[in-house]
């Protein structure tokens, strides 16, 4: 009977432990998605001009952005630099980021708001999802990245509105007229689908 009871408590608090770890971890993208949805509020012009920034925390005027910049700033609502993370990062591995600029350095700059080291950072640090054309394998706070065409890198958040028929989730993203909530999920080549959540 005591071994019985024992056990029951055991599995309670196993229960309790998994049903926290589900909760947080879907608090942690719902907090993504609604940070996302708030750069949907915000005046942005496209430009990805290069500017000399703060660091760490740094960033480009408020009024401009790219694609990129709509997931650095979702991501510092919850307290996550980016920038600082792929420099930290980039500092110690740079032979492992691509070499497309000619750059013998780190430039905390503009790294981090070049969807290629994004991907190589996520890739790195993050959680590698399946590339599909099963929408169901897309869900919310999810990042994904497209090759648009003429080869130009591509990022965007999912978020948690689906598109008008209810197959797939809208994706929140700047592909040149400011942070849109649109169904693009499969209007490009997906290049890469991540997690990421900063312990």
């Amino acid at each position: 009977m005591v071994r019985f009871l024992l056990l029951v408590v055991l599995a309670s608090a196993y229960s309790s432990c998994v049903a926290y770890e589900s909760t947080s971890a879907q608090s942690w993208s719902q907090r993504l998605v609604d940070a996302a949805h708030k750069r949907l509020q915000s005046n942005v012009t496209y430009s990805g001009a290069y500017y000399a920034i703060e660091y760490p925390n740094g960033d480009v005027p408020a009024n401009i952005g790219v694609c990129t910049d709509v997931v650095i700033r979702s991501f510092r609502e919850l307290g996550v630099d980016l920038q600082q993370l792929v420099h930290e990062d980039m500092s110690a591995h740079f032979s492992k980021y691509p070499n497309l600029w000619g750059l013998k350095r780190p430039d905390p700059n503009i790294d981090h708001r070049r969807v290629p080291n994004l991907q190589v950072f996520f890739e790195r640090n993050g959680t590698v999802r399946n590339i599909s054309n099963d929408p169901r394998d897309y869900q919310p706070g999810d990042i994904v990245t497209w090759m648009l065409p003429g080869n130009l890198p591509h990022i965007g958040i999912v978020s948690n509105k689906k598109s008008p028929d209810g197959a797939r989730y809208l994706i929140v993203h700047n592909i040149g007229a400011g942070p849109k909530l649109e169904d693009f999920l499969f209007d490009a080549r997906i290049t890469g689908h991540y997690q990421f959540k900063n312990n």
